[in-house]
């Protein structure tokens, strides 16, 4: 693989801490500002929100710039964000940052999908995302744990401090190691932004967003209040909220890499063989979350049949919309944060209730259970060879 796609992922791995590390900081968060736990989630939303609208509007945005230009100031705003979040004392200008922030990440991940895929040859856009993708298991495994270990120590506000810091070797490497490319615009060689747009009328590109929000907004409808779960129902001390992070982001490593080798050429068994896996998952970890053991050993699993599934799914987003090469990334990013806004939500209305902490458990069960009812009938299109989805 390039070593740009490399580079790319640092940048990934910081905004990737920053879109996770909100699961082991929203106890200290809420207290500290003084709203509820159940309110302080909504910083989770308020990011996957920004995702959502900042995908396909800075994609627009940026498809006639230089990819160069583009990404780093991108991740120039992100730092500024992570600045100003840091020293506000109001819940409402934190939740403000976190919108700003998400539109910069969304606008990056967006440019760099679609620089991902265009340094490889078409047949090899998995392997591509799957190295991406490595820049947010490896926040998940290290830089998520360590911003919640942090945060214990110093306070939340130590983590927004650090991500702010990653940010700059990111952009050195960024302005470093992406080769300047010419601006889009005036090429008579590339389609329309109409012409891309026109991609989202496609039912199997529809069909493969839709079933990669319903997956991924199973994983943040957990993800988000897995503290609680560990630290109430499990028993376990703050710290141990680090280690069942660590878990995750481990298993997420094994899920994108698994993503990377077979969803190419074998979407489709990834999703026979880790889609009842992960329906069944969800609902064994609320039924055994006062098990300290079999809680950590399933955190471990979700997170890499979670990840599994849907970076497969993502990869057949960028299949799909090949006829959207500037957009194509975007729509991606649209359809895994239109997940991560509604899991969170969807969550949280059931954390009042008599499930308690166990409700986002519940929550994504259901959730995964409409995605495979969506997904069976229509199997054969979702796990269709790389041959037939390039002629459209």
């Amino acid at each position: 693989m390039p070593l740009p796609l490399y580079l790319l992922a640092l940048a990934v791995f910081a905004m990737g801490t920053s879109e996770f590390m909100l699961a082991g900081l929203l106890p200290d968060i809420a207290a500290d500002l003084d709203v509820t736990v159940g309110s302080a989630g909504l910083l989770t939303s308020a990011f996957a929100i920004g995702m959502v609208v900042g995908a396909p509007l800075m994609a627009a945005i940026a498809r006639n710039l230089p990819a160069r230009l583009s990404l780093l100031g991108f991740v120039l705003v992100f730092l500024a964000a992570h600045v100003v979040g840091a020293a506000t004392s109001s819940f409402a200008v934190l939740v403000v940052t976190r919108v700003v922030a998400a539109l910069a990440n969304a606008g990056f991940l967006a440019v760099a999908l679609t620089t991902a895929a265009g340094l490889v040859p078409p047949d090899l856009k998995g392997r591509a995302l799957a190295v991406l993708l490595s820049g947010t298991t490896v926040a998940t495994i290290a830089g998520v744990p360590g911003g919640s270990a942090l945060g214990t120590l110093f306070g939340w506000r130590a983590t927004f401090w650090a991500v702010a810091a990653v940010c700059v070797p990111a952009a050195i490497g960024i302005l470093r190691g992406i080769p300047p490319r010419p601006a889009r615009e005036g090429r008579a060689d590339g389609p329309a932004l109409r012409s891309e747009l026109g991609q989202l009328r496609s039912p199997r590109l529809i069909l493969v967003m839709v079933l990669g929000a319903l997956v991924n907004a199973a994983t943040f409808a957990s993800f988000t209040f897995l503290a609680p779960v560990v630290t109430g129902a499990a028993g376990l001390g703050e710290l141990w909220i680090t280690v069942a992070l660590v878990l995750f982001g481990a298993g997420s490593f094994v899920g994108v890499t698994i993503a990377g080798r077979l969803s190419d050429q074998r979407p489709g068994l990834v999703i026979a063989a880790g889609g009842p896996l992960l329906l069944i998952g969800w609902p064994a970890m609320a039924l055994l979350a006062e098990q300290p053991v079999a809680l950590l050993l399933l955190v471990f699993v979700q997170g890499a049949l979670s990840f599994a599934l849907g970076g497969t799914l993502i990869t057949r987003v960028l299949y799909e919309a090949a006829g959207a090469p500037t957009l194509a990334g975007s729509y991606a990013i649209a359809a895994l944060n239109v997940g991560a806004a509604a899991g969170p939500l969807i969550a949280a209305t059931t954390l009042g209730t008599a499930a308690g902490d166990l409700g986002p458990l519940w929550t994504s069960g259901f959730l995964v259970t409409t995605a495979l009812l969506v997904a069976f009938p229509l199997r054969a299109v979702i796990a269709r060879p790389i041959a037939y989805v390039d002629r459209g």
